[in-house]
């Protein structure tokens, strides 16, 4: 099946990262367990599919237990478990993967204890896995992945329990496979490579890549490795590398050197999750690797190097800090590297994705199901608002001091809400209790508008305009931005908006004539504007999760508020292309292009799909006649271009797996 939306998703990076946090943890504050260390020997066989391992896992009990719970893939049969003593010990499988051990006597309060479990069986793709609906541990013969969100090995406390990890992972020679921690060459004997990676760190080094990638040192930077395949290569090489380096040094230069200068950015398979991290691991789909806006899915998966991997969650109620501090850090890059205008630009499809579920306080995130775009959306895109509104408030250097303070501090850390409170509070001098009790406690955002009054001031001292600021929430308790437009110089003043009504009164020396709250997107707002970039991302997950029904009722949700949405249109023209309704298809590609033109690469990705459609129905004189079209926008967004002068010398056909 054709499949559009990675290429042209607005929010690309961070809707793709929600991915990155796949979590077994459930709400409470404290899991029973807390695993600290495995030593694990795995024989991985890509040609049979079929995963064989034994792993001795240490933890200790949070509290006296009759019964141990650990998460296992469900495709894989245990057949043996024993204690540190060698007594064989009682195993069930219970619902949702879980594995519920019972030892010969309770475990205590306090105590440290080791068990191995000795397991096998065959990872193909399918159900099986801890999350519904996504593979993310597969065995086969071109690239295998198994990701430490896929549970291949026994564990709990997902992004909570950090651990140490000694790994031998054998495959048949001529395989690469990478994982957390040094390794040198693999010894060899029989027909197969044995790899020793060891992470002494306490940290979530669970994930194993396998793969006959080829090695592209990044350029300048031999501690950049980007294992890929042929197809990828030359982006590798050139772009792409670059870009890996650029990223790996800003963040280096922000946060602080990583617990390791080494970084290996692996080629992932499409088809699973569109990236992945683990300690000195990016992996990234192959979809996402060298296209126009394939750096932001970049940028973010690199600072989980930092915030997640260095600093972790506390529980999944302090889960929107890291996350949404790997989304602000994708925008401050963006920030870096494009300018302002690009950052705000991407605000606006954040912020969006923050008020898409905006129905349950980021503190309370928990309780809710980790898997769900709920959880996703509030703790990747509303945490990342959180935090350009603290910066916004405070100013850029005491913000600055607060990342330093966080990753210095909390290094191989659990960090909470309060202890992130804290540290802000301390290091900006300012009283932010109002400011988290209604980002982080409440839901929620402003609508704003004025209502104004000019007065002319005698003696040709210009103008004093008096009115107030008003918004729908009671609570609401911050500064804001209120700009005054004047026939002469621009006046710019901080007005604090306490409740629903705000006085001001503003005296300039050219008449008013327009007035702007908020003019620079500081605020998380929730207006009709925003409605439709609410739905249109609603309408996006429904469709990645294969929901094509009710993505539509999205995208139409979306043109009751705006019929002249280019980006409605175009989602609709690219969720009925998928499905081979053609002529419908096409009918919404023309409606993108004689709609708002927002945002302007829909214009040009119309034309293509367009052409595309022409090309699979056999008129090629017309197809030909859309990319020519294309090529005339000039617009070069995610490669349109190069990909215009392609079809126009090749024509267009379905994948093979499109279902055609």
């Amino acid at each position: 099946m054709k499949s559009f939306s990675p290429r042209f998703a607005p929010t690309i990076a961070a809707l793709a990262i929600a991915l990155l946090c796949v979590s077994h943890a459930r709400a409470q504050q404290t899991e029973p367990i807390d695993i600290t260390a495995y030593n694990i020997q795995a024989a991985v066989a890509p040609r049979s599919h079929t995963l064989s391992a034994t792993a001795k896992v240490t933890f200790t009990a949070n509290q006296d237990l009759q019964t141990a719970r650990f998460i296992l893939h469900g495709r894989l049969n245990v057949t043996k478990i024993v204690d540190s003593q060698g007594n064989t010990l009682n195993g069930v499988r219970g619902s949702n993967d879980a594995l519920l051990i019972t030892p010969s006597t309770p475990l205590a309060k306090g105590q440290t204890y080791t068990w191995t479990f000795t397991y096998s069986g065959n990872l193909d793709g399918g159900d099986g896995g801890p999350v519904p609906g996504l593979d993310l541990a597969n065995v086969n013969k071109s690239i295998s992945y198994l990701l430490y969100g896929g549970a291949w090995f026994p564990m709990d406390g997902y992004l909570t329990d950090r651990f140490t990890a000694d790994m031998q992972i054998s495959v048949p020679t001529g395989y690469t496979v990478v994982g957390s921690g040094p390794t040198g060459k693999p010894t060899s004997a029989n027909g197969l490579d044995l790899y020793t990676f060891k992470w002494d760190k306490p940290g979530f080094p669970g994930t194993i890549l396998i793969g006959k990638w080829i090695d592209v040192p990044a350029p300048q930077a031999p501690n950049i490795h980007l294992y890929v395949t042929a197809a990828h290569k030359k982006a590798a090489q050139t772009k792409y590398g670059n870009a890996a380096l650029d990223e790996f040094a800003y963040f280096s230069s922000t946060f602080g050197q990583p617990q390791s200068n080494q970084l290996n950015i692996v080629e992932l398979p499409n088809g699973t999750v569109p990236a992945y991290w683990a300690p000195q691991i990016a992996a990234i789909a192959g979809s996402q690797i060298g296209g126009g806006t394939s750096f932001r899915l970049l940028a973010n998966t690199i600072a989980h190097q930092w915030l997640s991997s260095a600093v972790s969650p506390a529980t999944l109620n302090d889960a929107w800090l890291t996350n949404g501090m790997c989304t602000y850090s994708e925008l401050l890059y963006l920030q870096y590297e494009d300018g302002q205008g690009a950052m705000l630009t991407a605000l606006k499809d954040i912020a969006a994705g923050a008020l898409a579920y905006d129905t349950t306080p980021l503190t309370s995130a928990g309780r809710l199901n980790a898997f769900s775009p709920q959880f996703q959306s509030m703790t990747f895109y509303k945490g990342a608002e959180v935090l350009h509104m603290l910066n916004w408030m405070i100013g850029d250097a005491p913000f600055t001091k607060i990342l330093d303070a966080i990753t210095s501090q909390y290094t191989g850390k659990g960090i909470t809400t309060a202890e992130f409170e804290s540290i802000a509070q301390k290091i900006s001098g300012k009283n932010l209790t109002p400011f988290f009790s209604e980002w982080l406690d409440g839901t929620g955002a402003p609508n704003f508008s004025t209502k104004w009054t000019v007065f002319r001031l005698g003696n040709g001292k210009g103008f004093q305009t008096v009115g107030e600021i008003k918004q729908q929430l009671e609570l609401f308790n911050m500064p804001v931005e209120l700009r005054i437009e004047t026939q002469g110089k621009t006046v710019n003043r901080i007005v604090h908006v306490i409740g629903t009504s705000t006085p001001f009164n503003v005296e300039s020396f050219g008449m008013p004539r327009k007035i702007t709250v908020d003019p620079e997107g500081n605020v998380l707002q929730d207006d009709p504007t925003m409605q439709v970039r609410v739905d249109i991302l609603r309408g996006q997950q429904l469709a990645a999760q294969g929901d094509a029904a009710g993505a539509l009722k999205q995208y139409q949700a979306a043109l009751k508020v705006n019929p002249l949405s280019s980006l409605a249109n175009f989602r609709i023209g690219e969720l009925l292309f998928q499905q081979h309704s053609y002529q419908a298809a096409v009918n919404a590609y023309r409606n993108a292009l004689h709609g708002d033109g927002v945002p302007v690469w829909t214009t040009v990705w119309s034309y293509i799909e367009i052409g595309k459609i022409f090309d699979i129905t056999g008129q090629r004189d017309r197809a030909i006649r859309e990319y020519r079209q294309a090529l005339l926008t000039h617009d070069n967004t995610s490669g349109a271009l190069n990909e215009a002068r392609h079809d126009i010398q090749v024509p267009y056909k379905l994948p093979k797996n499109s279902g055609s």
